[in-house]
């Protein structure tokens, strides 16, 4: 039997290997780890069917306005991201990744793609359901943690913390 221990010490291992992938695709592309998950979270917001605006990005990466107006600007300059308005609402801005951009991609983590699918052929259906339940299980708690992290109950504590006290 596998305990939370070993489990939590696989997430953090393949964490750490996907992170060193995504940090090598990074620095053949110049690109910031901010620019990195901004690219990301446009992607991933296409396949939820509702199209990545710039104040949901700033969300997102909880950054500032001008930060991710930088983070934008760099992605547009490098080709990963354009910027259009939305044919519904002219006011409303989207984000999406180009053609070209996406191909790029594909060529690199595609061969990931492919050791991927071999690795998970020895599981079947329901095994991939557990899977995929446990990785929503861990993320949901990942976020909830962090989200707890991120907004102190006592923000006044927060910011001046009590020394610690010696026994």
């Amino acid at each position: 039997m596998v305990d939370n221990s070993a489990l939590v010490r696989l997430l953090r291992q393949l964490t750490v290997e996907t992170d060193r992938f995504v940090e090598i695709f990074g620095e053949k592309q110049r690109m910031h780890r901010t620019d990195l998950n901004a690219l990301a979270l446009i992607m991933d917001a296409r396949w939820s069917g509702e199209p990545m605006s710039p104040t949901r990005l700033a969300e997102a990466l909880h950054l500032s306005a001008s930060a991710t107006t930088s983070v934008l600007d760099r992605l547009e300059a490098s080709g990963h991201v354009e910027r259009s308005r939305s044919p519904q609402d002219r006011r409303k801005v989207e984000l999406r990744v180009p053609d070209k951009a996406l191909e790029l991609g594909r060529r690199f983590f595609g061969p990931l793609d492919g050791a991927f699918t071999r690795a998970w052929q020895q599981f079947d259906d329901s095994d991939r359901e557990v899977i995929a339940r446990f990785l929503g299980a861990s993320i949901d708690a990942t976020v909830a943690v962090r989200a707890g992290l991120a907004a102190p109950e006592n923000p006044a504590a927060a910011e001046d913390p009590a020394p610690p006290t010696s026994r």
